[in-house]
């Protein structure tokens, strides 16, 4: 009988997901790996071949916004018999000043960073109940605590991904289930510059927000150096899936700690006007 822990990790073909993936093979999980296009997972299966783990790994192809494929997981992990520990990592970053986004774009970014991942989560909490066991990560972010410029439909849904965490956390601590939040700063991973592609094609010509998306433009390229490793974020999570009694809030990142630590300290008006210090220019 096969005893090693089965865990679900979403959005595996890159990014934290792809390394978390890893990371939990090397720590003897069995890892179920899914991603929207499977043409992705070559890069996942030569690394899990060069450590000679074929057998510890299998990969399904599930978009977070699609019912009938969330379904098709749940039933592979009926068949396997066990689910241990669900990584909800699946998601991306919009870019792009409020005013301009359109509801049809915000409604995607929800519809995968909170609305498809609440329903996977929802297949798979019967399946840890019954267990009477099991640890759900949320890869939130410390968008998900403090709100900036040109990212508000990624900061909501974050804020969203917060609050049921939240309220999820204290719903299954009775069934021995634990909830628990990953908050990463900035980290060398695409989803930043998927999301400033995002905000530049927002962006007509004759925007009253050029000059301000290009200091904040400034400000994200004049920082990349500074960007943490992403492989610190999934060696996080490993070990968060197996400390014995683990925090709902876990933020890493450099600088991280001390900006949330500010935000709860300063007043609003403080702390507002350091944010716009930062990003409005002194002659605009």
């Amino acid at each position: 009988m096969d005893t090693r822990p089965v865990a679900l990790v979403t959005g595996s073909s890159s990014g934290f997901g792809f390394l978390t993936a890893i990371e939990l093979i090397k720590a003897g999980y069995y890892v179920i790996a899914s991603m929207r296009n499977l043409h992705k997972a070559d890069p996942l299966l030569a690394e899990v071949k060069k450590l000679d783990k074929q057998d510890h790994v299998e990969i399904i192809q599930m978009d977070v916004t699609d019912s009938d494929a969330i379904q098709r997981m749940r039933r592979r992990i009926e068949e396997i018999g066990r689910i241990d520990l669900l990584v909800n990592n699946a998601g991306f970053a919009l870019g792009g000043f409020a005013e301009e986004v359109s509801n049809a774009e915000l409604r995607k970014q929800f519809d995968t960073n909170f609305f498809g991942l609440v329903e996977v989560t929802q297949n798979i909490i019967p399946l840890m109940r019954e267990r009477g066991s099991g640890r759900i990560i949320n890869i939130s972010s410390t968008s998900g605590l403090i709100g900036f410029p040109a990212l508000s439909s990624y900061v909501a849904s974050k804020y969203a991904l917060e609050g049921y965490s939240e309220s999820l956390r204290l719903e299954l601590k009775p069934f021995n289930i634990d909830v628990i939040l990953i908050e990463p700063g900035s980290f060398k991973t695409n989803i930043w510059t998927l999301g400033r592609v995002n905000a530049e094609q927002s962006l007509s010509a004759n925007s009253p927000y050029l000059s301000l998306r290009e200091r904040i433009e400034q400000l994200l390229l004049s920082g990349q150096d500074r960007f943490g490793e992403p492989i610190d974020v999934a060696k996080l999570i490993v070990k968060v899936a197996t400390v014995k009694r683990p925090r709902l809030r876990y933020p890493i990142g450099k600088g991280v700690k001390m900006q949330i630590l500010l935000k709860r300290l300063l007043s609003w008006k403080s702390w507002e006007k350091q944010i716009l210090r930062m990003i409005v220019r002194k002659n605009s």
